[in-house]
């Protein structure tokens, strides 16, 4: 946490809403890009960032530091996600459909072979994402996209880090079950790729 965002935080704990403004600034585009991928509409996405932002403004207080705000951020839109789709009750895939997805694509400029076939398997993901329980998906989405570490994700789930390796290991490999019987990873390289990750 820098100077200028543990200001920001002291003054929005006091109550500055301005301060608070500029936090949600800082933070937005991250919090709605989480709960775009754990969402099964942008429209119920946005609604769980709304109400992330919601928790957080009436939790600063409460708020100790004891993990990066982002963190706590994350939690608390992970929260707000899960308890939509209770609501919903839809436990459908996320959309990986987003800019900012960049693990399955390497190349900057690939070619327009290459950008069909990273189209396909971006859909082939999400199918596979679509499949997998939502504890599992949970896990994945902020390891592999989200890029948290193993620590920050126990800490987001409030879960142990034995358990966040066994969803992780157990996650990616019904990913890869889907992806080889879509056709997909045939080849020794891929199959290496999506034992790194996605």
């Amino acid at each position: 946490m820098n100077d200028q965002e543990y200001n920001l935080i002291q003054a929005a704990r006091n109550g500055d809403q301005a301060a608070f403004g500029e936090l949600v600034q800082q933070y937005q585009k991250r919090v709605f890009a989480l709960a775009v991928r754990m969402c099964p509409t942008p429209e119920l996405a946005e609604e769980a960032a709304q109400e992330a932002f919601l928790a957080a403004w009436q939790g600063l207080p409460f708020f100790r530091g004891d993990s990066a705000f982002a963190t706590w951020l994350y939690r608390l839109t992970s929260n707000a996600c899960v308890d939509l789709l209770r609501k919903e009750n839809r436990h459908q895939g996320p959309s990986l459909d987003d800019e900012t997805v960049s693990a399955e694509v390497p190349d900057p400029t690939p070619t327009p072979e290459k950008a069909v076939e990273q189209k396909e398997l971006r859909g082939q993901i999400e199918a596979g994402l679509q499949t997998l329980s939502p504890e599992h998906r949970e896990v994945l989405i902020l390891r592999e996209i989200q890029q948290l570490s193993y620590d920050e994700i126990a800490d987001v789930l409030s879960l142990d880090l034995g358990t966040v390796k066994s969803r992780i290991n157990r996650g990616r490999r019904q990913l890869r079950e889907f992806l080889l019987k879509q056709g997909n990873f045939l080849s020794s390289a891929a199959s290496n790729k999506t034992e790194r990750g996605l």
